[in-house]
């Protein structure tokens, strides 16, 4: 069976030494960027392997991008296979943080032309309260060809984001906080607010009171309610950087509602140019 959007501790625990099946950690911290590093070495899942969101699934950030600007798809091609990746592994990614970290990695192997992605429902935190085990022993890797297959119509830049808000083509999700979004506070980026006429939906909104998905019935009771009558495929998802914004577009996935697209740069990219609205309250 194939897997491409969540998969259970259950699910992945029975599958833990299936060697069509590569774990991919996604740990991470905005305040000390080396944190989910630590963690993976002081204990993860058997057979894990790490990925830094900014060293391996961002690229440099120049004075005209975001936080974290997508990586170079060739170069992460590439790091996929020495990762044992090939185009028939079933992947599977996991975080600390609900998927928030996590489905940015989801979101890059679908881009990639590899839908054999799934995102561990619970993480870490339900691994563990599972009882399941955790070792601090890196893997054996054994390298593999990934081939890309990109599909570069899965996000859009600002000017595309600009063009479609001005011909109404598009409906924007704003997945940061309620505060953030309102610009009553703004702790990471320069400037507060939103991209006018974005709607809000924290990806937090996504998760139970245990860090489980929602059902696939109430996301898109969810979702529907909050885009009506728009199409999926006119809905573009954007956060502060790019990142937890994939985490409602993998929400919607689960949900049924597919084709929703990415504001790659998104707020702290829309914000590098001055001449750009921005919206509060």
């Amino acid at each position: 069976m194939t897997y491409t959007t969540l998969v259970s501790s259950d699910t992945l625990q029975q599958q833990l030494n299936c060697p069509d099946w590569i774990i991919v950690d996604c740990r991470f911290s905005l305040a000390d960027t080396e944190a989910g590093g630590q963690a993976y070495r002081l204990g993860h899942i058997p057979n894990a392997r790490y990925a830094h969101l900014d060293k391996d699934l961002s690229s440099m950030i120049t004075d005209f991008t975001g936080r974290h600007p997508l990586p170079n798809f060739a170069l992460l091609a590439k790091k996929l296979g020495d990762w044992g990746i090939a185009n028939s592994t079933q992947v599977v990614i996991y975080d600390d943080a609900g998927g928030a970290f996590a489905g940015r990695l989801w979101w890059l192997l679908r881009c990639l032309g590899h839908d054999k992605v799934a995102v561990l429902d619970g993480g870490i935190k339900q691994w563990q309260k599972q009882g399941l085990p955790i070792t601090t022993t890196v893997p054996s890797i054994k390298p593999a060809t990934f081939r890309p297959y990109l599909n570069d119509t899965a996000w859009l830049n600002a000017i595309q984001v600009e063009n479609s808000l001005a011909r109404n083509s598009i409906r924007l999700i704003d997945a940061r906080t309620p505060e953030r979004y309102r610009g009553a506070q703004e702790p990471i980026d320069p400037v507060a607010g939103h991209i006018p006429r974005a709607l809000n939906r924290a990806f937090q909104l996504n998760l139970d009171s245990n860090g489980l998905f929602l059902s696939a019935e109430q996301l898109r009771e969810q979702f529907n309610r909050l885009i009506g009558a728009v199409a999926p495929t006119q809905v573009v998802h954007y956060c502060g950087s790019g990142v937890t914004a994939c985490h409602n577009l993998l929400a919607m996935e689960y949900a049924g509602l597919t084709g929703s697209k990415l504001y790659a740069g998104s707020w702290s990219e829309w914000i590098r140019n001055k001449n750009r609205a921005v919206a509060k309250g």
